[in-house]
């Protein structure tokens, strides 16, 4: 910056004021706002404008890995062992396919192509890995719900553990076929061994402290309690040299299946996380090296476009073995490219271990992940759209707060303040409930119990619609008098969504007004209301949650102030 160093927090101070810019044009052009950071961190880095001085980024390094063990953490929590047994029936063969056909298409396509086995070998091993920060946070920003977030939560844990494991049994069969292993192999086994089995019970101990503490301590204590045991966690695996990665995820699991205040504790924890997301993803920009984009050449091309090819292809072919729906199959996989934290790792690792061999593998994770990252959020984005897995004003925003529109607000305040009332203004006027639209199959009427039970299962609603063969909504099953029938034997085996729905109190149809939803559920119990079309016959096409109309009133409320 022209002979002037900026000191380190001024630089923290740029890198969040830029991304806050870049979070308004995310809006602006419908992005994810992860992909808005990480290409703002690139445009401030060297590779760009260069304004965060040399080391800098270096000196971020122990609160990104903070902001990453609390990702991990996030997304340990969501995996009960009922939820786990669950997932895992329809998942792990998901997972399977999609770990063997990324691991198979990068090493066979490098090998193919003359490059040697070794270095094929660990970068197959390391293509399998799924950049869980990434990926989870653009979940969590759309709000998406059903089986595509569902899973891939699930296949992105998987993908991780599978890479680390992976990754150091490659390793030891290279070092092993080329003669430079300096300890027996038994040894060099055990050690893998060893560090994962500290890992998981540093993290079970983790969770363990957290659950008891956040029962004993108010919760206004929580946050201190969270951040101190994740801090000092991150020092111990540091200490001790192993994966931290594999530690705060089963740290979450823990939480997850000791506590019975989970939710909260998440939620304290997002008035932390959402900060860090924004400096993991700055800092994580300025480390993007467009130039090592150009500088990886052939080999990688071909790593970048074989891991594309292997996501996707793995979930397809294993989601059709097992005849998954057609959601599954077409839109799962490309919710798995992006790639960063776990690969950079441990090429770093084998930069270390070994040089000559490490340096090529380390050049290519660096350049391929400027790729990874930045089409990975929109593959995602897409992917949530195509499957109505996230409402429509939750992805693409309207938005109406323009400067002019800043200094009438200003104006409208100052009006307020000296006794005088602003003109009015309707913060729904523009939404519709096709923009809220979550999109629902509904139960078929026919359906016995055990089908209405698994449709609820993979549901966080309490009202689900019931249809009839053209789609139309012929009632709503609502979830207090099912429980009633759950319990009662005698009846189990007999009844049928049609016998336990109650007739519909309210319907939507999509060109309706936010505000018309609003008027409804205000009027209901239901946490839901059925979406229609207007011709006949009305074919049911999704649901409205009242959580998302509150949301959207709150959101558009908040950008009038």
């Amino acid at each position: 910056m022209g002979g002037f160093e900026l000191p380190i927090v001024s630089t923290l101070g740029l890198l969040l004021g830029v991304c806050l810019a870049a979070g308004v044009f995310a809006d602006l052009l419908h992005l994810p706002k992860v992909t808005a950071y990480l290409l703002v961190g690139l445009l401030v880095g060297p590779s760009v404008l260069d304004w965060v001085p040399d080391g800098h980024a270096e000196l971020f390094r122990p609160v990104l890995e903070l902001a990453m063990a609390v990702v991990l953490f996030n997304l340990g929590c969501e995996f009960t062992f009922a939820k786990v047994r669950r997932v895992a029936t329809r998942c792990l063969t998901l997972s399977a396919g999609e770990i063997v056909a990324t691991f198979g298409i990068v090493t066979l396509g490098l090998i193919l192509f003359g490059y040697s086995g070794g270095m094929a070998l660990l970068l197959g091993c390391l293509a399998v890995a799924t950049a869980p920060a990434t990926t989870i946070l653009v979940l969590k920003e759309f709000r998406s719900e059903g089986p595509i977030t569902e899973c891939t939560g699930f296949l992105v844990a998987m993908n991780n553990f599978a890479c680390i494991v992976m990754f150091e049994l490659a390793f030891l069969a290279v070092h092993l076929v080329q003669g430079k292993l300096r300890v027996p192999l038994s040894q060099q086994l055990a050690d893998v061994l060893l560090d994962i089995a500290g890992s998981i019970v540093l993290g079970i101990l983790g969770g363990l402290i957290v659950s008891y503490g956040c029962g004993l301590l108010k919760m206004t204590r929580w946050l201190v309690l969270l951040v101190a045991a994740t801090t000092f966690l991150l020092g111990a695996c540091e200490t001790i040299d192993i994966p931290y990665m594999l530690t705060f995820l089963v740290m979450g699991v823990t939480v997850a299946n000791t506590s019975d205040r989970t939710g909260k504790i998440v939620d304290e924890l997002d008035h932390l996380s959402g900060l860090l997301a924004v400096l993991f993803f700055a800092v994580h920009g300025t480390e993007l090296d467009v130039q090592a984009v150009g500088e990886i050449g052939k080999i990688g091309a071909i790593y970048i476009v074989c891991r594309f090819i292997g996501k996707w292809l793995g979930v397809y072919g294993a989601s059709r073995i097992t005849r998954q729906p057609v959601e599954i199959r077409q839109w799962l996989g490309s919710c798995l490219f992006a790639q960063a934290g776990a690969a950079i790792a441990l090429s770093t690792i084998a930069l270390h271990r070994d040089p000559v061999l490490g340096k090529p593998i380390h050049d290519i994770i660096l350049g391929s992940v400027v790729v990874f990252e930045i089409l990975g959020p929109l593959f995602i984005r897409q992917s949530l759209l195509r499957t109505g897995e996230v409402p429509l004003a939750q992805a693409i925003r309207h938005t109406s707060h323009t400067p002019l529109d800043q200094v009438r607000s200003l104006t409208d305040r100052f009006r307020t303040a000296v006794g005088r009332t602003p003109p009015a203004n309707s913060a729904s006027s523009t939404v519709k409930v096709s923009d809220l639209l979550r999109k629902n199959k509904g139960i078929e009427q026919s359906a016995n119990l055990e089908s209405v039970i698994a449709h609820i299962e993979n549901s966080h609603d309490n009202t689900y619609p019931v249809v009839d063969e053209k789609m139309r909504v012929v009632g709503v099953i609502r979830y207090p008098l099912l429980s009633n029938v759950m319990f009662d034997q005698s009846v189990t085996k007999l009844v049928c969504a049609e016998d336990l729905a109650s007739d519909v109190d309210a319907l939507l149809s999509p060109d309706d007004p936010l505000a018309r939803a609003f008027e409804l559920f205000q009027a209901e119990t239901d946490d839901c209301i059925p979406v229609v079309t207007t011709d006949e016959p009305q074919e049911l096409v999704g649901i409205v949650r009242r959580s998302d109309v509150m949301h959207a009133l709150i959101t558009r409320h908040r950008s009038k102030q």
